[in-house]
């Protein structure tokens, strides 16, 4: 098999907030992966002594664990319990009720010889290609249904927003959220390859329209994650040259996360 994973901070002078992680057991046989988008709160008090870093590198662990180690719980069970263990992990210390307490967006699939299980939780987003070269787009579209005006990016979006109905939701501190997750399980046979985005990475398609999600995973087979988020850092910097005409308010550089899977 084929597993290749990269990433990358939008500011080498700030902490990476994306985690990406890979398991592949002894035996060959099935394995998972996790790509997390930490959210990145504004200035001021978020009722937390950590950091975002530490936050989604706690979530990750717990997810890239128990994906390996209980098969015997779906994905959502999965994402609800390592939500309850990171939570029980700073809860002396840290007020978890605070809207802008640490959070991620999430991506994650795991698979074996029979089935691919996927799960994807605000903007990240998972790609599910066919043998026939047909891509499915596994999102979680209730960010493109903000009110106008609301920026869409869970980075970006007023705290107010996050984790209330009629927003949208990522892993923080409720087990819950879990439910809302986009979840679902195909045939092995009927995926060719699985990549995980950041919206930092899917800004290739969703911002700059350089290709459609259909285009990503030949683009990553032929250059890698790394040739996807190097064409991105081009194109970032080419349109704050311009004068911001894709980016505009958004930032100049995301933190940007790929992970290309052939099982």
């Amino acid at each position: 098999m084929r597993l290749e994973l990269v990433t990358a901070p939008g500011d080498p002078e700030r902490p990476n907030e994306d985690w990406v992680s890979a398991a592949l057991p002894a035996s060959g046989q099935g394995g998972a992966l996790v790509v997390l988008d930490g959210v990145t709160p504004p200035e001021g008090d978020d009722g937390c002594v950590h950091s975002v870093p530490w936050f989604a590198a706690r979530l990750g662990g717990a997810l890239v664990e128990l994906s390996g180690s209980r098969r015997d719980m779906d994905l959502a069970e999965i994402l609800s319990a390592s939500i309850r263990r990171t939570a029980d992990a700073h809860r002396a210390t840290c007020d978890l009720s605070h809207a802008r307490t640490p959070q991620a967006t999430v991506a994650l699939a795991r698979w074996s010889e029979h089935a691919i299980e996927y799960l994807v939780l605000s903007d990240a987003v998972l790609l599910l290609e066919a043998p026939d070269g047909t891509v499915r787009a596994v999102v979680d579209d209730r960010l493109d249904r903000l009110p106008p005006g609301s920026l869409a990016s869970a980075a970006t979006v007023d705290g107010l927003l996050r984790n209330k109905e009629g927003g949208f939701f990522t892993a923080a501190a409720d087990p819950a959220v879990a439910a809302r997750a986009v979840t679902g399980t195909v045939p092995a046979d009927e995926v060719r390859s699985l990549a995980g985005l950041t919206d930092g990475a899917g800004r290739w398609t969703d911002v700059f329209r350089e290709g459609d999600w259909a285009d990503v995973p030949e683009l990553l087979r032929k250059a890698g994650p790394r040739g996807l988020i190097d064409r991105v850092r081009e194109l970032e910097a080419a349109d704050a040259a311009a004068g911001r005409v894709r980016l505009r308010r958004r930032k100049t550089h995301d933190d940007a996360t790929a992970v290309f899977v052939e099982p």
